[in-house]
């Protein structure tokens, strides 16, 4: 029996230095974990209060501060660049355009030309003929399905006996799209500013020319904002 008794202890004892071992293995990883953890949260304190120290420091700043130093650097890499240039001997803005795309040339030409005022006012006839010839072909898309059936025929490469304004046709759409912007101009037309017809009637507020322009601006401007006072000064009622 004794020795039965000695083989359950030590198997006893053996399991519970199994378990111990595996609790402690068990509080090791815990530990670890923990460990990482404090680790994790000490991190992102300092980034969160590198952060907040950052934001403030950008509150404090001008409003357009990153505008100006985009500027700046911006202004320092073109003098940079043109400096280069020059000691290379070549044309600033031709070895820049080598860079840039078409399609962004196209934007930032568009987008320029947006930015000046185009509309100088009447210079002359021509120029006033010219100027509506740019605005009314403007929106015209071409047609390039139609334009490449029109090259194979003889029209595009006339000869001697091609007649050619008997064998031109202008599509029904076309037409239409003519007369339809004939009758756009036509209704805008009446809205265009023209010199208005002196009005007998009117109240004389003004005491020379100029004077009268003058009114007529302020009229145009406060107009609806004077209205009202100007009433209770005829009637007397204006406090």
């Amino acid at each position: 029996m004794t020795p039965k008794l000695g083989a359950t202890t030590d198997k006893v004892g053996s399991c519970l230095m199994a378990e111990t071992g595996s609790v402690r293995c068990r509080n090791d990883a815990h530990l670890r974990k923990l460990r990482e953890l404090h680790l994790r949260r000490n991190e992102a304190r300092k980034c969160n209060h590198t952060e907040v120290v950052e934001e403030d420091r950008r509150s404090k700043l001008p409003s357009n501060w990153e505008v100006k130093q985009k500027r700046l650097q911006w202004e320092e890499e073109d003098e940079q660049f043109r400096a280069k240039c020059e000691a290379d001997n070549v044309d600033p803005e031709r070895t820049r355009a080598l860079d840039v795309s078409a399609e962004v040339a196209d934007r930032l030409d568009a987008r320029r030309r947006k930015k000046c005022n185009t509309d100088e006012g009447f210079s002359s006839y021509a120029d006033a003929s010219h100027r509506k010839y740019l605005k009314l072909t403007k929106h015209i898309r071409p047609d390039l399905v139609a334009y490449k059936k029109e090259k194979l025929g003889d029209l595009a490469f006339p000869t001697a006996n091609t007649i050619g304004l008997m064998d031109r046709a202008d599509a029904p759409e076309d037409l239409e799209h003519l007369a339809k912007r004939i009758e756009e101009e036509a209704a805008k037309r009446p809205s265009y500013s023209r010199r208005r017809p002196f009005d007998a009637d009117a109240d004389i507020d003004y005491i020379n020319e100029r004077n009268k322009r003058y009114n007529e601006l302020l009229e145009r401007h406060y107009g609806k904002y004077t209205a009202e006072i100007k009433q209770n000064l005829e009637r007397g009622t204006a406090v």
